[in-house]
């Protein structure tokens, strides 16, 4: 199967099967998601909608967390990994939005990652989930995902050269949404030690199962 035909097939069958996928992160506006997002790395979006609630009740907006100390954020986020340095990246993100964007989570790529804790993949993510911009975030569930089903060569090495390759062959109108398709499927079908081949409703598409299982895809 031509790469080309890979890609029309998985996202004709997404696109029918999980036409409203989205991100599994609760929030309630830009502010809410980017500091979820931004707690999001190394861990989970479970242990992250866990504690998020109190954190956002006692720090409503990015002026309040702007005006927080360390010892108030710390307690809030110590469950979740690196919570040292997300707590100076949450404090030192409010203080940048308010004073330099207006309390206004940027919309653009690279005012996105001049926040502090806000690197490319976090950026794409508020991009295409707030703004609709059919930018590609690549986690570590589409990274491995995309590589198994053949839409990217073996030899990318970086999530930015996966990236270049995903957008180069999805249609725009589809990549926020592909985004959440490859997430989803690498967190519940593709895991990353054993995955759930015979269970796959798109294995006749992927070069992972070919190669392994002998079926022609």
């Amino acid at each position: 199967m031509q790469r080309k035909e890979r890609y029309e097939h998985l996202i004709e069958y997404f696109n029918e099967h999980q036409p409203e996928a989205e991100t599994e992160l609760h929030y309630n506006n830009p502010y809410e998601l980017l500091v979820a997002v931004i707690l999001s790395a190394q861990c989970t979006d479970k242990r992250i909608n866990a504690i998020t609630p109190a954190l956002f009740e006692k720090f409503p907006t990015a002026e309040h967390l702007a005006a927080s100390h360390f010892d108030e954020v710390f307690p809030l986020i110590k469950s979740v990994s690196y919570p040292n340095n997300k707590s100076k990246h949450l404090i030192g993100m409010a203080k940048m939005l308010t004073e330099e964007f207006d309390s206004t989570v940027p919309s653009d790529i690279k005012d996105l990652q001049k926040l502090p804790g806000v690197g490319r993949k976090t950026a794409n993510v508020i991009a295409s989930v707030i703004y609709d911009q059919p930018a590609m975030a690549v986690d570590t569930h589409v990274f491995r995902v995309s590589k198994r089903l053949g839409l990217v060569n073996q030899n990318a090495k970086t999530p930015l050269e996966v990236e270049k390759q995903l957008v180069k062959h999805i249609p725009k109108e589809f990549i926020p949404k592909a985004h959440h398709w490859l997430i989803l499927h690498g967190r519940y079908t593709c895991l990353a030690r054993k995955p759930k081949c015979m269970d796959c409703k798109i294995s006749q598409y992927c070069k992972y199962f070919e190669k392994n299982f002998g079926t022609k895809a």
